[in-house]
């Protein structure tokens, strides 16, 4: 039995369909191709100035990206289940401008007895006494540094930071108990001081120029910190006792802290959970009062971090996007003077049978292929300019996937929609009108 005559036709028009749609996609860029080599020099100003947005939406996602996964691993290192305690909370400060007192100042210093009974809880490993970072100058014969990192500390500091001693030890909690004056320098301090003597039992003098003290010290050890962005960017500091920090340095409790380092096999939230009520035991506070204390975890400071390099990012984005406006003007400009100077062409292409979509089609992959390229350039811009500040800053950068995606897309839409008032113009041009051009 043979089938309907009807149908055919049809399939033979839907192959025909898709010839045709090949055909007119094919030589719609082929045209496109030929129209960006005729017009070269203009056709570069044009990637140039999408090149320009692109690039710096790459380098700042290359950066971003670098930093942020250093930041991390450095908090990975030290222990992602470390916690520490102070007097409030400093991830969720905010800035007021009445001129009050935060409501935090009020609150009790952190003591050292505290510190002591934390330790003493058993899902405690270490919770050390610490006295936040203050400065100091030292000087060793004519060698002097200024500005140099400090820490007051309990003795086992180094459970809550990755790194191991290069020479020497750490001070014993005797020394911390007597006070002994005693310090611990990093490497890239040791260096800069003693250049390649053995620093091991020799003097510093030590000046806390904020309180007018001056106090010598005994180098007992040397540490090595793991490699990190943090180990790059601050490679000189020392470490003191807190006892002598605070008596022969005369270093305020005002910011002390605890670090406290759960014991293994022992989950952070129970760990903090036995903290905190040790804490208000401690200090007496009844059921329906506040803390007046903080528990801050490591993972808290990195979702911090995280939210202010989002913010800054989103910035800059926004700032780079303003690039690529500025980019896509050019590109309206260019393909108006281009549908301009070629209305005779697209004249003579609809009197032998171009439709208006195979003419809008020419002229939006002209603009899109322009605003690619640009895209492309912009890539290997930012790409350049991501390694030459990794190759010469301790600042890491690593190009994430989703940045050369976005830079793609955005361009691709951004020729797309520019490109379309003068693709749109061009189709609507009436052949008879077209051909009369001059």
């Amino acid at each position: 039995m043979s089938q309907p005559q009807g149908h055919r036709p049809a399939a033979g028009d839907a192959a025909h369909r898709g010839l045709r749609g090949i055909s007119a996609l094919t030589e719609g860029f082929l045209i496109a191709w030929e129209a960006i080599r005729a017009n070269f020099l203009r056709s570069v100003l044009t990637v140039l100035g999408v090149a320009v947005g692109v690039s710096v939406v790459v380098a700042i996602g290359a950066l971003m990206t670098g930093l942020r996964s250093s930041v991390l691993e450095a908090f990975e290192a030290a222990g992602p289940d470390n916690f520490i305690v102070t007097r409030f909370d400093f991830t969720a400060i905010t800035i007021d401008n009445d001129g009050q007192r935060p409501p935090w100042w009020g609150k009790p210093v952190i003591e050292p007895e505290e510190a002591r009974r934390i330790e003493a809880l058993p899902s405690v490993s270490d919770a050390l006494y610490d006295l936040s970072n203050f400065q100091v100058d030292m000087a060793f014969e004519n060698e002097e540094m200024e500005g140099v990192f400090a820490n007051g500390s309990s003795a086992g500091w180094s459970a809550y930071q990755a790194g191991d001693f290069a020479v020497g030890r750490d001070f014993t909690p005797a020394e911390v108990q007597q006070n002994r004056a005693v310090v611990i320098l990093s490497t890239g301090l040791a260096e800069q001081l003693f250049g390649r003597r053995d620093p091991i039992g020799r003097r510093v003098r030590v000046t806390n120029s904020f309180r007018g003290t001056q106090e010598p010290f005994t180098v007992i050890g040397i540490y090595e910190p793991a490699q990190n962005i943090f180990s790059t960017a601050f490679q000189n500091w020392a470490i003191f006792p807190w006892t002598a920090s605070i008596r022969r340095l005369r270093q305020s409790q005002f910011q002390a802290q605890i670090l406290v380092v759960p014991r293994e096999g022992v989950s952070a939230d129970r760990a903090k959970d036995d903290v905190v009520a040790a804490m208000r035991s401690m200090r007496g506070l009844g059921p329906r009062e506040e803390n007046d204390f903080a528990v801050t975890s490591s993972a808290q400071i990195a979702d911090l971090f995280s939210q202010l390099t989002g913010v800054f990012f989103l910035v800059i984005l926004l700032l780079a996007s303003a690039g690529l406006l500025v980019g896509g003007v050019g590109v309206i400009g260019i393909m108006l003077i281009s549908v301009t100077e070629r209305t005779r062409e697209i004249g003579v292409r609809k009197a032998i049978g171009a439709t208006r979509r195979e003419i809008l089609w020419q002229f939006l992959v002209e603009a899109s292929m322009l605003t690619c390229a640009g895209a492309g350039v912009g890539l290997l811009i930012g790409w350049g300019m991501a390694e030459t500040v990794a190759a010469f800053t301790p600042l890491p950068a690593e190009i994430p996937s989703w940045a050369v995606g976005a830079a793609l897309g955005m361009a691709a839409v951004t020729g797309m929609l520019f490109g379309l008032l003068p693709a749109y113009r061009a189709s609507r041009l009436e052949p008879v009108d077209a051909l009369r051009y001059e």
